[in-house]
């Protein structure tokens, strides 16, 4: 399997999972000319965008651990995008978590960092 298919199976894997777990998905892929993430979901009244990591075994360590300060930077820029573009407002609450995929168990990360402007 290539990378781009290992990675979007990894993501469908952890959106039914987070379907299970109460969320609703409102997008898989999005992508801007700023970047891309991988979820974006509501889960209650809270605008979710999350960051799927997935790693065969921890020999390079924890997916968890993958999203770097840049990664961070990254995503918080695109989510910025997000939401003028799509919601036309930047007041609404949301938080950024990190799916980690360590072989097929699943950990989802809630509010793993915070907004990098």
């Amino acid at each position: 399997m290539n990378r781009r298919k290992e990675g979007a199976y990894y993501e469908n894997l952890v959106a039914e999972y987070l379907k299970t777990q109460g969320y609703e998905i409102l997008e898989k892929n999005y992508r801007c000319r700023i970047g891309e993430i991988d979820l974006i979901a509501k889960e209650g009244e809270t605008l979710v965008f999350v960051e799927v990591k997935y790693r065969r075994d921890d020999k390079m360590g924890n997916p968890k651990e993958a999203v770097n300060r840049k990664k961070q930077k990254k995503i918080s820029m695109t989510a910025s995008y997000y939401l003028m573009r799509e919601c036309g407002r930047m007041d609404i609450p949301c938080r950024f978590d990190v799916a980690a995929v360590l072989g097929e168990q699943i950990e989802v990360v809630k509010n793993a960092f915070e907004y990098l402007p």
